[in-house]
Parts: C-alpha cells; structure tokens; sequence
C-alpha cells in the first residue's frame, strides 16, 4: 500500500534525517568509503531490525490516528504528498482539510516518542549515535557494503 510505504519512508527519513541533523555540524566525505568490520556491521544490522520495529509500531499508531478522524487511508496519502509537493495541486474540501489538519497535528505530537525509542535503540547499541549515522550514509552509496548487510540479513 502506498501510504504503508509513505509512513515507513517517512519514519526512515526520521530516523536517520534527525540522526544526521545532528552531525551536520561535522563535515563529513560524502564519496569516501569507510572501513566497517563484520562484527560492527552486524550490530548495525542489529540495530537496523529494531528500528524497524519501532517504524512498524509506529506506522500502525499513524494510522489509527487517520482512521480514528474517519479519514480513508488512500485520500489521507493524496492530500499528504500534494502538500509535500508544491507542484501537484489537489482539491479538497473544508472537512477534508480540517481532518488533515486535525491528523497531522496528532502525528506530531506522537513523533518525538518513536525518535526517542529509536535514539534509545542506538544508545542501547555497541554503535556511538556518529558510527550509525556514519554507515547509515555509507550505506546509501557503497554498493558493497549495502551486498553484505543484505547477507548478513539474511542469515
């Protein structure tokens, strides 16, 4: 479902786009590979599944908080991804926008109790919250790297 994907990317993007806010304020190469031993790369993946955990607990939260305001799943995601986008255009109505409103007021507020449980989940780790978000990056563009996370995944 589409709105399934939209919550996991969005919960991903707060997961590691409010990590990585955090290190902005170190440069860091984007291009330059890392080292990563198998052992540290394994607590990643550790890591990674409860993360994912924690996004799916919080993607069902999500959308009770639209079905308790009566919203249909499918037209909360119409409304919510042309308001992200400046360039798609969408009618709606008054009700429409209140329940929008109404909904993503809720889902704010219930933002930062899951960005704690993820942070918590880090911390919990062998991994300093630099490493993660460090391999975190890595793993966006080394190919290699991405291969032998999915193995280790995998097993």
């Amino acid at each position: 479902m589409k709105l399934t994907k939209l919550f996991s990317s969005l919960l991903f993007v707060l997961a590691i786009g409010n990590l990585s806010m955090n290190a902005q304020n170190q440069p860091m190469p984007q291009q330059e590979k890392i080292e990563v031993s198998d052992s540290e790369l394994s607590e990643f993946a550790q890591v990674f599944q409860q993360i994912r955990m924690v996004n799916q607990e919080a993607q069902q939260e999500m959308i009770a908080v639209v079905q308790e305001e009566e919203f249909e799943l499918k037209r909360f995601n119409e409304i919510h991804q042309a308001k992200m986008n400046p360039q798609q255009e969408i009618e709606t109505t008054e009700a429409e926008d209140k329940k929008y409103k109404v909904v993503v007021d809720e889902l704010q507020t219930i933002q930062p109790k899951y960005q704690e449980k993820i942070e918590t989940v880090i911390s919990d780790s062998d991994l300093s919250m630099e490493r993660y978000q460090q391999l975190a990056m890595a793993l966006r563009s080394d190919q290699s790297l991405q291969q032998r996370l999915q193995e280790m995944m995998k097993s």
